[in-house]
């Protein structure tokens, strides 16, 4: 049986060749003490893999090892990757860091328990030559006082689902701290709306007190907002977080199967109520519509595709750090 180190097939060598032309053209080249790219990911059941070059219909899962290798090459183009839906078997995530090899490490959660949670963990994957931990890691939990509340539909009533991860980084002298998170879907767009609006409030409150300390905070991941302007992405604003302009245009898609949804986000606060603008500048973002270039519309449809590669594209944001 073949694995991740095994001599790589001709026609897998030939789409990372395309795959990598492709990158060069679309993501930011990491630049020495310039610039920082983060990323947010949503791998469709990060767990599990079949060990064979080209996975068949009658495997389970589909994802194999040629999807670890494309899922790597595009991974390691940022310096820091938030990624969603991680699962409790960690056997492809082990073959990425692999690939990435000794100068990649990550941190993660432990699974998220019950029905709801999926079996999810958070995961942070990130090149420890342009950025290092800087000592927080922590899930945040609800106060017990906000579940007391009373009021409309935005209330939180439970803990978060699947716990946000907040985990701090420095690179370049700037200290940063991400949190990533996947809202619950739930039945109805509305079922959302309490635990965005709880994570928007949680943030705007760190945030007032880490600015003291001139560091950058940051929220990214899967918020699962249908679309643009919606009542999910009126709750996830209203506090004052703010999402750049370059990752609003209407051509930065989230979802391989749906250009109207607006799932994931790279979102923080400006210098409005008493806050301080990040210390990193925006530099640019995007997406990586990975589906041109390694969608194979012959062997596979797009449904087995996305348990492959993912239904959701990487979203990316680029600061600068001079």
């Amino acid at each position: 049986m073949p694995t991740i180190a095994t001599a790589i097939p001709l026609t897998v060598t030939s789409r990372l060749g395309k795959l990598r032309q492709d990158l060069d053209a679309r993501i930011p080249t990491k630049q020495l003490e310039r610039n920082l790219l983060i990323a947010t990911w949503n791998l469709r059941s990060f767990g599990n893999l079949t060990r064979l070059w080209e996975s068949t219909p009658e495997d389970s899962p589909r994802r194999d090892l040629a999807s670890i290798h494309y899922i790597t090459e595009i991974i390691r183009r940022f310096d820091v990757v938030a990624l969603q839906e991680v699962k409790g078997n960690l056997r492809a995530l082990r073959d990425t860091m692999k690939l990435l090899g000794p100068n990649w490490s990550f941190i993660l959660t432990d699974v998220n328990r019950g029905d709801a949670g999926n079996g999810e963990r958070m995961a942070y994957l990130f090149d420890t030559r342009r950025v290092s931990l800087s000592g927080l890691a922590s899930e945040l939990v609800v106060p017990k006082e906000w579940l007391q509340a009373t009021g409309g539909q935005e209330v939180l009533t439970e803990q978060f689902v699947r716990s946000p991860y907040a985990v701090s980084f420095r690179s370049e002298g700037k200290t940063f701290i991400l949190i990533t998170l996947h809202i619950k879907y739930g039945k109805t767009s509305k079922d959302r709306a309490a635990e965005l609006a709880g994570i928007a409030r949680w943030i705007q409150d760190w945030a007032t007190n880490i600015n003291v300390y001139d560091q950058n905070l940051i929220a990214l991941g899967d918020f699962n907002i249908d679309a643009r302007g919606d009542l999910l992405d009126q709750t996830f604003l209203k506090n004052g977080l703010y999402v750049p302009p370059a990752l609003q245009d209407a051509s930065v898609t989230r979802s391989i199967f749906n250009e109207q949804k607006y799932y994931d986000q790279i979102a923080w606060f400006r210098g409005d109520r008493g806050r301080t603008e990040l210390s990193m500048k925006f530099l640019n973002g995007g997406n990586y519509d990975f589906v041109p270039v390694l969608w194979d519309q012959d062997r596979v449809t797009k449904q087995q595709f996305s348990f492959m590669l993912s239904d959701h594209y990487p979203l990316w944001a680029e600061f600068g750090v001079r």
